[in-house]
């Protein structure tokens, strides 16, 4: 117990200088780590409030400029990959579990909360937990928004430029240019249309 009280004073100047918002030393501490965990694919452009927590194979790969808030949690299995491109934001707790692969094109937004997942759990087995689980790609374009809070299911691909409402759920392809919303997510209108009026 004295130990931890010990070590606790001498961090404490330390925790002080990470603890402000967008400070600095939080993020280079953060990038740091991501880094450390996949390796040179993280460009010293990439801006990480906060590390993302990594599980499995870690196959990740990142593209430059990022914005990555803290709560990110990416998962790869297997095969499983998942590759952002340049200039993407992904908000605070944005999830990520890639069986097969996950792909966000440059320049996209993926709001808060959002569940990226290319592989759900089998029916018909006597224990859900140990019931193998497909991958289907999934592919983002480039220039997407996604909002907050949206599902994102297996084998879905989200055309370039297309906006998902917040709190959707993407079971269907959504063609480049489209707004969809909903549960299940439908097409409600046009991006063109949108910066027309």
């Amino acid at each position: 117990m004295r130990l931890k009280h010990l070590l606790a004073s001498l961090l404490a100047p330390v925790a002080a200088l990470a603890d402000g918002p967008g400070s600095a030393a939080r993020r280079l501490w953060a990038h740091a780590r991501l880094r450390q965990a996949l390796g040179p694919c993280v460009h010293p452009s990439v801006v990480a409030e906060g590390c993302p927590e990594l599980h499995g194979t870690r196959r990740v790969m990142l593209g430059r400029n990022l914005y990555l808030y803290p709560g990110q949690y990416w998962e790869t299995r297997g095969t499983g990959t998942v590759s952002i491109g340049n200039d993407v934001v992904l908000s605070r707790g944005v999830h990520l579990a890639a069986h097969a692969s996950i792909e966000i094109g440059s320049g996209s937004m993926i709001g808060e909360y959002t569940s990226i997942r290319d592989a759900g759990h089998g029916l018909g087995t006597t224990c859900l937990r140990r019931a193998p689980q497909q991958g289907r790609p999934i592919r983002i374009g480039r220039e997407v928004w996604i909002g907050r809070g949206v599902t994102v299911l297996a084998g879905v691909q989200i055309g370039d430029g297309a906006v998902v409402g917040a709190n959707a759920v993407v079971t269907h392809d959504v063609p480049p240019g489209y707004v969809v919303a909903g549960v299940p997510a439908r097409i409600i209108g046009d991006t063109a249309a949108r910066e027309a009026a």
